[in-house]
């Protein structure tokens, strides 16, 4: 007879009362999370029953496109959703996958206006994003601009040597290995390379004459991967406004038609689940971020290590 059934015959009622226990913290438990996610953050995407405006939150590195442009879609097809924040606190991050955001965010803009809501950092690719959208409200101290594009190599060169080690690479093109930690860029891969991000560069000027409505000569004055502040953003024509995250909403409420000066708020389903992220929460999703993409990358991203 195993321990478990000589326990629940000899302490029939004791055994009882954790089983019972045992349901009521489960059944307990689930109710007080979705309380909680409907009072703290107004709603998911999956208890949406009145207009709203709808919020995506961008934060850290950008390193994935997915995930935003799928939010993005759920609300634009949903009736209930009648406009869009986008809550950017990001330093920028991969080309690619910060071009496809604000791509979609501007197509979506077509549909239901979206107002972009820069935190404390709303820079290099964080703003490449931000300018889909239909206004850019930012914080007078928020930190935005950074207009440029990084690669990085890491050079071990020297620390190999000490070591002993030293790679032998075979290659169908004198380009092909370029970047390699065993050695530093030839004169040839760094003009190759240099023209490459010049070319990446230049699309991020048009992107922000286009969006911003701005001449492109006068973007390329200030588009040296310099900082500003959010106050002289406004000045310079990169942001529309001054304002905090509430007063981005009330501004997408107003363009959505909604009359409520504190509209109904909804967030999209997180369905994703992940030890590190439920554990550590942003730090550790940023963390995982960095991990996931190792160099190189080409990036708009303000680098401050």
């Amino acid at each position: 007879m195993s321990k478990k059934r000589l326990f629940r015959q000899s302490h029939p009622v004791l055994a009882g009362f954790l089983l019972l226990a045992g349901i009521a913290f489960i059944f307990f438990g689930g109710i007080t999370f979705f309380i909680i996610k409907l009072t703290h953050h107004g709603s998911s995407d999956i208890f949406i029953s009145r207009p709203g405006i709808g919020i995506i939150e961008l934060k850290g590195v950008i390193t994935s496109s997915e995930q935003t442009i799928a939010n993005l879609l759920k609300f634009k097809n949903n009736n209930n959703v009648k406009a869009i924040v986008v809550r950017i606190d990001s330093p920028g991050g991969a080309v690619g996958a910060s071009q496809e955001i604000y791509r979609e965010i501007k197509r979506v803009d077509k549909v239901k206006p979206i107002v972009a809501s820069m935190g404390s950092v709303a820079a290099s690719g964080g703003y490449y994003s931000a300018i889909g959208a239909e206004k850019i409200v930012a914080s007078p101290g928020t930190l935005t601009g950074s207009m440029g594009v990084i690669l990085k190599f890491a050079n071990l060169e020297q620390i190999f040597n000490k070591i002993g080690y030293k790679s032998e690479i075979i290659k169908s093109g004198k380009f092909k290995d370029m970047g390699s930690p065993g050695r530093s860029l030839t004169p040839d891969e760094r003009v190759m390379l240099q023209e490459l991000l010049d070319n990446v560069h230049g699309q991020f000027i048009r992107a922000i004459a286009e969006s911003r409505n701005l001449a492109e000569e006068d973007v390329k004055k200030i588009a040296d991967g310099r900082i500003f502040s959010g106050e002289q953003a406004v000045d310079l024509g990169l942001v529309d406004s001054l304002g905090n995250f509430t007063d981005a909403v009330q501004l997408a409420a107003s363009l959505g038609g909604l009359p409520d000066s504190d509209p109904y708020l909804i967030y999209p389903e997180k369905n994703e689940f992940n030890l590190l992220r439920m554990v550590s929460g942003e730090k550790g999703e940023a963390l995982l971020n960095l991990l996931e993409k190792p160099d190189p990358v080409l990036a708009y991203q303000w680098l401050v290590n």
